[in-house]
C-alpha cells in the first residue's frame, strides 16, 4: 500500500514545517521528491536528510510568485525526469489584520505569493502532468477559508482562493487522470510558529503557545507529520476515487466550533 516507487514529486516550500514533513514521507514511499523553496539552507538540509536515509530528494531554488522562474525550474526537473507525478502546492505565508489595518502592500504580497504562486504552479505544470499519463495534485489551504477567524483578513482571503482554484481544476482536468484536491489544517506546530511567537510574544512563549493550542478542541495543535500523511495517501492510487475534495484536519475545530 501506498507505493510511489518512480513517481516524481515537487514539493513547493519544502524546506521546513509541514513541506519538509510532505517531502520526507513522500520519498520514504519512493518518490523521487524535489523540495522547492527559496531557503537554500533549510532546503538542502532536507534533501540531505531525505538521502541520509537512502531514498531520492533534489533541492531547486524557486520563486513561486514569479512565473518565468517556476517556468524554468519546472522545465528543467521536467527536462531530467520525463515526468511528473504530484504537485503539493504548500509555499505560502501568513499575515496578521483586519481588512482596515491591512495595507495595499501587505495584501498584494499575500496575494501574489499564496494566490499567485499557486496559480503559477499549476498553470506550469498542467501540461507536465497531462503528459505523464495523469498525476495528483494536493493545494495547501486552511480552515481560515472555511470559518471567520479574527485578525485573519488577507490570509482568510488567500486560502478561499485556493480551495476554489482546487474545485475548478479538478472539475477541468478529471478527463486527464489529474486528481486535485486541498487540505485545511488548523493550528500546525512548525518553526512558523515558534519564530512567531518569539517575535510578538517574547518570555511568554509558552504561555501564548498553550493558549493557542487550547483552541483546537482536540487540545493541541497538529504536527506536521500527521498532516503529511493525509498529504501521502491522497497522493497514492489507494485514493484514486477522490478528487474536488477540501479535507479539514484540525482537531476538531471547524465541526466542533459550528
Amino acid at each position: 500500500m501506498f507505493n510511489l516507487n518512480n513517481k516524481v514529486a515537487l514539493v513547493t516550500g519544502g524546506g521546513s514545517g509541514i513541506g519538509k514533513a510532505i517531502a520526507e514521507n513522500l520519498s520514504e514511499r519512493g518518490a523521487g521528491v524535489y523540495v522547492l523553496d527559496l531557503q537554500e539552507e533549510n532546503g538542502w538540509a532536507v534533501v540531505r536528510g531525505i538521502k541520509d536515509r537512502g531514498y531520492k530528494a533534489d533541492f531547486l531554488s524557486c520563486d513561486v510568485a514569479d512565473q518565468a522562474n517556476v517556468k524554468q525550474v519546472f522545465a528543467e526537473i521536467f527536462e531530467k525526469e520525463r515526468r511528473l507525478d504530484i504537485l503539493i502546492n504548500n509555499a505560502g505565508v501568513s499575515h496578521i489584520g483586519v481588512a482596515e489595518t491591512t495595507s495595499e502592500e501587505d495584501f498584494d504580497r499575500i496575494f501574489r505569493i499564496n494566490v499567485k504562486g499557486v496559480y503559477n504552479c499549476l498553470h506550469v505544470a498542467l501540461p507536465y502532468m497531462k503528459s505523464s499519463g495523469g498525476g495528483s495534485i494536493i493545494n495547501m489551504s486552511s480552515v481560515a477559508a472555511i470559518l471567520g477567524l479574527p485578525d485573519r483578513f488577507a490570509y482568510s482571503m488567500s486560502k478561499g482562493a485556493v480551495s476554489t482554484m482546487t474545485l475548478s481544476v479538478a472539475r477541468d482536468y478529471i478527463n486527464d487522470n489529474i486528481r486535485c484536491n486541498g487540505i485545511a489544517p488548523g493550528r500546525v506546530h512548525t518553526p512558523f510558529v515558534d519564530g512567531f511567537l518569539a517575535k510578538n510574544y517574547p518570555g511568554r512563549e509558552q504561555e501564548i503557545y498553550d493558549k493557542l493550542a487550547k483552541t483546537q478542541p482536540i487540545g493541541r495543535m497538529a504536527r506536521p507529520e500527521e498532516i503529511a500523511k493525509l498529504v501521502l495517501y491522497l497522493c497514492c492510487d489507494e485514493a484514486a476515487f477522490i478528487t474536488g475534495s477540501i479535507y479539514p484536519i484540525d482537531g476538531g475545530f471547524i465541526s466542533l466550533n459550528t
